[in-house]
């Protein structure tokens, strides 16, 4: 029972990643956003990864390359578009274009890995796609089709990118090293790729300047959203499997909208809730066996 409980509070964490992402995008350039998002979860990361396995796995000359592909995609490109969207759209709104993560990962597995595509699958994915069309466009298809995607949802549509990317590369070339210390090896590896960047964009005379709310933000999303969220979601995998616990997945959508209406005043558009149906649906249909 605590496994479930641990899963939910899970999504709930990660619906919280896109508010407390939106209070600091507002005031907070992305590349000193991302950093001490990334700077506070390393720390964790490192002692967690000591804790759990002891000491730092020895990453092999093969695994160099793939390692810094890791950090570059998961770690600096995510986040930086993660924050830059957030800037300019609602809350809810991109996390159910970034439900799709598992659609696209599922169809790139079965054109690059050639695995098995099923029907059921292949109607999750034209589900849940339809869905991420519904919101985007407010309802409104043809406005898309008239170019009515804004800067905001393409750079949403760079996270899932860059996510499938990492999710592709890690799938490829990290069995030899755990999800743990393949994360914490990214994660160091993308807050060093992050952190002159960030000094560019002025954060250490900035950093005197932020508020309480955005000082509390960057660390939920260091430690709730990627520390915590991370090793209670594969605690989850190991203990009932990794298609049980992935369903979970689909509650993020959901609490990161309830979240953002209760705290954000975002309104629940009619759009917004029949396409948040058609994403989970679509993921659901992909995830299940």
């Amino acid at each position: 029972m605590i496994v479930y409980i641990k899963l939910f509070l899970t999504a709930a964490f990660w619906g919280g990643t896109f508010i407390a992402g939106k209070v600091l995008a507002q005031n907070v350039g992305p590349f000193s956003a991302s950093f001490l998002r990334f700077l506070t979860a390393s720390f964790f990361l490192i002692l967690i990864t000591w804790k759990i396995e002891g000491s730092f796995p020895a990453i092999r000359k093969k695994q160099i390359f793939p390692v810094i592909l890791l950090g570059l995609t998961g770690v600096f490109a995510y986040n930086v578009f993660f924050f830059k969207g957030l800037r300019l759209i609602d809350a809810g709104r991109a996390s159910i274009i970034i439900a799709n993560n598992p659609i696209f990962i599922t169809l790139l597995s079965w054109l690059i890995f050639r695995e098995r595509l099923t029907l059921l699958k292949f109607a999750g994915v034209l589900i849940s796609v339809t869905g991420a069309v519904i919101v985007i466009s407010r309802g409104d298809i043809n406005g898309i089709i008239n170019g009515g995607l804004g800067l905001g949802e393409f750079f949403i549509f760079c996270c899932v990118a860059s996510w499938v990317c990492y999710s592709l590369i890690g799938k490829a070339v990290m069995s030899d090293l755990s999800p743990l210390a393949s994360v914490t090896y990214s994660a160091i590896i993308g807050t060093a790729c992050l952190f002159i960047p960030a000094l560019f964009e002025g954060m250490l005379s900035d950093l005197r300047h932020y508020m309480i709310s955005e000082w509390i933000s960057i660390f939920y999303l260091g430690f709730f959203g990627t520390v915590l969220g991370f090793v209670w979601y594969y605690e989850g995998i190991k203990k009932i499997g990794p298609t049980r616990a992935s369903l979970f997945i689909n509650f993020v959508p959901i609490t990161a909208i309830i979240l953002a209406f209760l705290i954000l005043k975002e309104p629940i558009t009619l759009s917004l809730f029949i396409g948040t149906i058609f994403v989970c649906s679509g993921v659901y249909l992909t995830n299940r066996p």
